[in-house]
């Protein structure tokens, strides 16, 4: 009996031990099935970015879906292909995993996509490229460059302006201790001398009288000019100010924080504002996207329930604009942020870590002439540009800026 027992034990090990042998050779077999050519994985990234999988997934971490990492460990790609392409009806067949990770995530529905399976694998080429190799994080010098470099640089700190203004205000007090010093000895030594005259001796021995100082024709004119000066610098400034809405910061119907939404979980601006890349305008996002995620994330907030409001009513959120600019005066988002790769972040400040949206730049005419000026072109692997760069290079060594290719024409932006 005890042999018996002994025979089903060891069997029963054998079993498990094939049973996980043999899974395990299922994972690294999937895990191999992953391409990891370069081309593939820059596409995938392409694909990644285009379908705004980054709003609820991560590659390292849980966001409103799982993380990503080693999902091609986890589920078997076939399966794969059909959950990116209609996880709903692969939830209405039945699927167990489906129906699984459907409720483990509240609920939360995926969009589904139109990619055929080569390109659901270059996203997963993509994601075992981030997981087997993760980014160094960018410090915060690094940044900064890359925001002088990308026209956002704001010229000479002030704290530098400070300390250039306190070091001239004391060569000028020692300017004015060596004037006194020098006129202490040469009274003494006209003091000393025996032969002065008598208009002489009364410049020698004057006193000085602050108050007949003050009551001077000439230190009053000084003060009167110094007066007027200032009074029409401050009306200049009060009249360049004029439409300059730095600093705007009014109160919205729904508290909408970018804070959470693009700091914390790193939604890119691109998912709300779907005309950034697009058009002219960025867009105000509709309820439609917001419910997107808030169909069934954080119900029952009194903020959310507002947008359930506007949602059946059928009427828009009326959201406060905040960065305006004049009739006069065209500027296009898709420019600037798909040609020129010029980060949100440039323009709107550190939108990510704002609860509350203001306006950051000035948005003046000067700002973005400055802009123009110190911006240099990406021209690589832009055929557009190979001319231009090759007739810029024969006559100048500094790379081209935007203001080369007609930048600060007035009709680029008044016509």
């Amino acid at each position: 009996m005890v042999a018996k027992t002994t025979i089903v034990r060891y069997a029963t090990a054998c079993l498990i031990v094939c049973c996980f042998v043999f899974s395990g050779n299922q994972v690294f077999a999937q895990r191999d099935a992953v391409p990891t050519d370069p081309e593939i994985i820059s596409q995938g990234e392409q694909l990644f970015n285009e379908y705004q999988c980054n709003t609820c997934h991560r590659v390292e971490s849980k966001l409103v879906g799982p993380a990503l990492a080693g999902v091609y460990d986890r589920r078997d790609i076939d399966w794969i292909y059909k959950w990116v392409k209609n996880s709903q009806a692969l939830i209405a067949s039945g699927d167990a995993q489906a129906n699984a990770l459907f409720n483990e995530y509240n609920k939360t529905i995926m969009a589904a996509y139109d990619l055929e399976d080569s390109q659901i694998m270059s996203i997963l080429a993509y994601v075992r490229d981030r997981e087997e190799n993760p980014p160094v994080a960018d410090t915060a010098a690094a940044a900064t460059g890359d925001a002088d470099a990308a026209g956002g640089g704001t010229g000479v700190p002030a704290s530098y302006l400070n300390i250039i203004v306190g070091a001239l205000v004391v060569v000028l007090l020692l300017i004015l201790a060596v004037l006194a010093l020098i006129i202490g000895v040469l009274k003494r030594y006209l003091q000393d001398k025996k032969d002065l005259d008598e208009a002489d001796e009364d410049v020698v021995n004057e006193s000085f009288s602050l108050m007949a100082f003050f009551k001077s024709p000439t230190v009053i004119g000084i003060i009167t000019f110094l007066v007027i000066a200032l009074a029409a610098k401050n009306v200049i400034d009060g009249l360049y100010t004029i439409g300059v809405q730095q600093g705007y910061q009014p109160k919205q119907p729904i508290a909408f924080s970018h804070k959470i939404h693009a700091g914390q979980y790193e939604i890119a601006c691109q998912y709300c504002h779907t005309g950034v890349e697009i058009g002219k305008s960025a867009n105000i996002p509709s309820v439609n996207i917001c419910m997107n995620c808030h169909s069934s994330i954080k119900t029952d907030s009194p903020e959310i329930q507002k947008l359930y409001a506007a949602q059946d009513s059928g009427e828009p959120i009326e959201w406060v604009r905040i960065h305006n600019l004049p009739d006069l005066a065209y500027f296009n988002h898709s420019q600037h942020v798909k040609v020129g790769e010029i980060e949100c972040q440039t323009c709107h400040g550190e939108i990510q870590e704002m609860e509350v949206v203001k306006q950051h730049a000035p948005l003046t005419m000067g700002w973005c002439i400055d802009c123009h000026r110190n911006t240099s072109l990406n021209t690589q692997g832009n055929g557009y540009y190979d001319k231009l760069v090759e007739l810029h290079n024969k006559n100048s060594a500094t790379p081209m800026k935007v203001a080369d290719i007609g930048g600060l024409e007035c009709a680029k932006c008044h016509y």
